[in-house]
């Protein structure tokens, strides 16, 4: 497998401003500063005394002839040119741990530390069992696991904070690679007091769009689906609430109905699924899919956590593809 890595990028990056040799040492410490808008907590992440981490950041500016951070903010904040070195040092990081990365997978070494990006409509049915299928199956590998919206993880990945993102796709972002695993049904919960609640097999495109709860960035990425999603002005819309376990709350204590994922079903007492109603064919479905940075090689990380979810999905849900194949880049 031939492995695309942008290295005359990387050598550009670091040179841009004013041709100034800029070391990954100095880079990280920028960064850090940036991350915890404090010199003294950057320099302890960085496992270097405050003085170290100061000079080092300050050099670095003299070289460039810019002034990276404003000292006299508390906390300390980059400065406006200073925002766009740390963006692109950002991405030169990120280029260079790609680097050590292509190489361990070639040696066939320990996929290490892996920060792990997923949304609250998925993490839930996913996370428990993922952490204890790994810690079983690789214990070698140390998971971070951030959630978040997915407006947040794609920005995360645009800038190398995280190396893999699980959430519903497209993204339409050229910089990110979108590589489906499963395709999950939308179905409605809804309450005793609904008009709708006597109908065993509900239309889509018929829903009431005066007493939906939705979660509008979760089962609304492609317009025209519902009614609601071109048209959420109804008393009981909801655009961002926490998790699909507050809707149901929600639609108990309120009335109405909501749409929730497949795999929360199970999770639902008894006598809240007799109030689940699956949608007639075409069924509204949405695809979960890893994304990552067009320059991502840690193609083993990928296909061993491909692994665990095939463990956790059910069969019927995983794309063909990820039954049979591994993943390649």
């Amino acid at each position: 497998m031939f492995y695309k890595i942008d290295f005359l990028y990387l050598c550009i990056e670091i040179i841009e401003y004013k041709q100034s040799y800029m070391t990954l040492q100095q880079m990280e410490y920028i960064v850090a500063v940036d991350k915890y808008r404090h010199f003294a907590k950057a320099a302890e992440s960085c496992g270097v005394s405050q003085s170290t981490l100061s000079s080092l950041v300050q050099k670095l500016e003299t070289e460039l002839d810019v002034t990276i951070f404003d000292r006299n903010s508390h906390p300390v904040k980059p400065t406006a040119v200073g925002e766009e070195i740390i963006g692109r040092v950002k991405r030169v990081l990120f280029n260079a741990a790609q680097v050590k990365e292509l190489v361990a997978t070639r040696k066939g070494e320990s996929v290490g530390n892996i920060s792990l990006g997923i949304i609250s409509t998925v993490a839930p049915y996913l996370l428990p069992k993922m952490f204890k299928y790994l810690s079983e199956s690789h214990p070698d590998i140390h998971l971070h696991v951030e959630e978040a919206r997915v407006s947040t993880l794609v920005s995360k990945l645009e800038r190398g904070e995280i190396d893999i993102a699980l959430m519903a796709t497209p993204v339409n972002n050229s910089e990110l690679l979108e590589i489906p695993i499963f395709q999950e049904r939308l179905m409605a919960y809804v309450s005793p007091e609904s008009s709708i609640h006597n109908d065993t097999v509900l239309q889509a495109d018929l829903l009431p769009i005066d007493s939906v709860w939705v979660l509008r960035e979760g089962y609304c990425p492609n317009r025209g689906v519902f009614p609601f999603c071109n048209n959420i002005t109804g008393r009981h819309a909801i655009y961002e609430a926490g998790n699909v376990e507050t809707l149901i709350k929600i639609v108990d204590e309120n009335g109405g109905y909501a749409i929730i994922p497949e795999l929360h079903v199970p999770l639902l007492r008894k006598c809240q699924q007799a109030n689940v109603r699956i949608f007639a064919s075409p069924e509204p479905s949405r695809e979960i899919a890893f994304v990552v940075h067009r320059n991502f090689v840690r193609e083993r990380l990928l296909n061993i956590l491909a692994d665990a979810i095939k463990a956790i999905i059910p069969a019927t849900m995983l794309y063909q593809r990820i039954k049979k194949f591994p993943i390649t880049m």
